[in-house]
């Protein structure tokens, strides 16, 4: 029965008076709400069992203290589908039960097949959740018990309309009867008879629950107090009803001591509902056997309302760590990731959150809802993200695997050609262009560049085999040049006047002498003309000063051929110095454009600069020789 017609009047029960008396209660006893016909949020069950409801239909069974305990969806299904086809009808307690098992169950099994999957070596970010046929089963038998219980509400409130016009016909059959002491006494057997029909009929709407039962009392007190029995039968009545209520009195105040504050306060709601049905008592009685029974009531709604109080503390305590827990994961979901390492971490942060969450009780109802749906908006619009983004660098990966391929392919075209120059370059590039490829899964990149290096191993190891032997002549020149450098700085060291002609025939043994290994062939150049230079530069400052002595000691020899002697000798040198200055020009124009073209330290450039050196320094000799003649017409005047 629907728990309308279980609201304690707020007025002490009005008997043996002529007129209505009504008193104010410190505690409104007993009200609970119309059944909900709003089933929770689909999504929400999913993740959490629906809140309790505070109170639930009055002759509901009253909730059992250890209930069944399923332990697959199979058996939690098979209860379900009893409740939506059979004729039992689902109490609201038991579905509750139901649905916070079942996805339970389901999170469950759903953590270990995940669990199984990454154990397994899959993919975390490649797992997908498959759909589950129990679950749309159990989604379908719900909505069909949703649509039993609403039309067993509806029912309900069709019967109560019909038993309030059948208690407002009985309250007018009483009321006629109120009329005078003579006819309540030829009446009283009819009137206990409409007493027991009223009994028999139950819910009424719960707006016309109290003022309807407060005319049934004040009539029927009325009757007593008009009825002329005589005073035994009078007062065995008073008797009876006064050990009943006594025995309420009793049963109200041990429902103190019940540790289940909601239990307590279901029965109460059936104590008064007892209570209501039972006669009057002694008139000097009455206010007495009420005022005890009303106490054990406010002692058992104080608990009642006070356990409501302290879970909506704790609710509200819950709203605000979930609010924060919001805050969290949302700010996490807005940091930017840079890298796979950066997913990684975010992700752990977000499910050590949602673990957090799960050790969380509700919200309030009305806000349950809303904070878990924006907590999961945060969590699923990270993992969204995170998906799309590594679809995107799974299509990268596939695109760079097939560039890498593409390279293997031409490295394998190559590996047996015996080119050896133009191959090694044709590999060398093929192998700067794979570097600029971007990255492939780890494995698979192993694998393509095991098969790219194969490719190009063997063709050098074939390459290397080839030139064995050549390699081994050119280390043996090498050795030969390092002797003749040797050799030439032990000349330079040694002097002499036969020093140049012992450099020469160095020099051409050195150019004789074939190709050295390409990476000591700079540095084997850098130190032979290192060498060479230091020793022309000196042997060219002694040659040079010994021609100006020896053209000084001749040219008294010469001014004696003669009147203007001297003279023809200056012509003619000074004939020479324009001519050696035009050869230098003309080296140095040839060795500015060849600067321009050429690599650094080419050997062609340093033989020009070296006779660049070669005809300045002659023609500075030139010039002292000049110098020489003006100085020795300068004696003669």
């Amino acid at each position: 029965m629907d728990s309308q017609e279980n609201v304690l009047v707020n007025a002490s029960p009005v008997e043996e008076t002529g007129k209505q008396e009504v008193t104010n209660v410190e505690e409104q006893v007993a009200v609970t709400p119309e059944p909900s016909e709003v089933e929770t949020a689909e999504a929400l069950v999913q993740e959490e069992a629906p809140a309790v409801e505070v109170a639930e239909d009055a002759n509901a069974p009253e909730p059992e203290e250890e209930r069944k305990l399923y332990t697959t969806k199979a058996e939690v299904l098979e209860r379900v589908k009893e409740l939506a086809h059979g004729d039992e009808m689902p109490q609201k307690d038991e579905v509750d039960y139901l649905k916070t098992i079942f996805y339970k169950l389901h999170i469950a099994e759903r953590e270990a097949k995940l669990k199984e999957y990454i154990d397994g070596g899959g993919d975390p970010e490649a797992y997908q959740i498959t759909p589950d046929e129990d679950e749309e089963v159990f989604k379908a038998e719900m909505g069909v018990i949703k649509e039993r219980r609403q039309q067993q509400f509806r029912e309900q409130e069709a019967e109560k309309e019909e038993n309030l016009k059948k208690k407002l016909s009985i309250i007018e059959k009483i009321k006629g009867m109120v009329t005078s002491p003579e006819e309540a006494s030829k009446t009283y057997q009819e009137f206990k008879a409409l007493q027991q029909e009223w009994r028999e009929i139950k819910s009424v709407p719960a707006e016309k629950a109290n003022e309807l039962w407060r005319n049934y009392q004040l009539y029927v007190e009325q009757f007593y107090d008009l009825l002329k029995l005589n005073s035994e039968a009078r007062e065995l009545d008073f008797k009876k009803n006064l050990e009943a209520k006594e025995r309420l009195c009793e049963a109200a105040e041990k429902l103190a001591d019940e540790t289940d504050v909601i239990s307590a306060f279901h029965q109460l709601q059936k104590l008064h509902q007892e209570y209501r049905e039972i006669g009057p008592v002694s008139k000097e009685l009455r206010e007495e056997v009420w005022q005890r029974f009303k106490a054990a009531s406010t002692v058992i709604n104080k608990r009642h309302q006070q356990h409501f109080d302290d879970m909506r503390a704790r609710e509200e305590e819950n709203l605000s760590k979930k609010t924060a827990l919001c805050e969290k994961v949302e700010a996490v979901a807005a940091e930017e990731n840079k890298s796979g390492n950066d997913w990684e971490r975010h992700t752990q942060e977000i499910i050590a959150l949602q673990q957090e969450w799960k050790t969380i009780g509700f919200a309030p109802q009305k806000m349950n809802v809303k904070i878990f749906e924006r907590f999961r908006a945060a969590c699923d619009g990270f993992f969204a993200a995170k998906a799309e983004h590594f679809r995107s660098l799974k299509d990268s990966y596939r695109e760079n695997a097939e560039k890498k391929r593409a390279l293997i392919e031409k490295a394998k075209a190559l590996q047996d050609s015996t080119e050896w120059r133009s191959t090694s370059d044709k590999l060398i590039a093929l192998q700067k262009e794979w570097k600029t490829i971007g990255m492939v899964p780890k494995k698979l990149g192993d694998q393509l560049w095991e098969e790219f290096l194969g490719a190009c191993n063997k063709f050098f190891e074939a390459r290397n085999a080839a030139g064995a032997g050549q390699r081994g002549e050119e280390r043996q020149n090498l050795e030969m040049k390092r002797d003749v450098i040797a050799r030439i700085k032990a000349a330079a060291e040694e002097g002499g006047d036969d020093l140049q002609q012992k450099v020469q025939q160095l020099v051409e043994e050195y150019n004789a002498i074939g190709h050295v290994p390409f990476r000591e062939k700079d540095k084997l150049f850098e130190e032979y003309h290192k060498v060479l230079d230091k020793l022309y530069k000196e042997l060219n400052i002694s040659v040079q000063r010994r021609r100006l002595n020896n053209f000084k000691q001749n040219l008294k020899q010469v001014a004696e051929r003669g009147e203007g002697a001297l003279d023809n000798e200056r012509a003619r040198l000074m004939k020479q110095y324009e001519q050696l200055k035009q050869e230098a020009q003309t080296y140095e124009n040839n060795l500015g454009f060849l600067s321009a073209s050429s690599k650094k330290g080419s050997s062609l450039i340093d033989e020009m600069n070296r006779k660049v050196q070669k005809l300045k320094d002659d023609m500075q000799l030139v010039k002292d020789k000049i110098k020489a003649i003006d100085q020795e017409n300068a004696a003669k005047q």
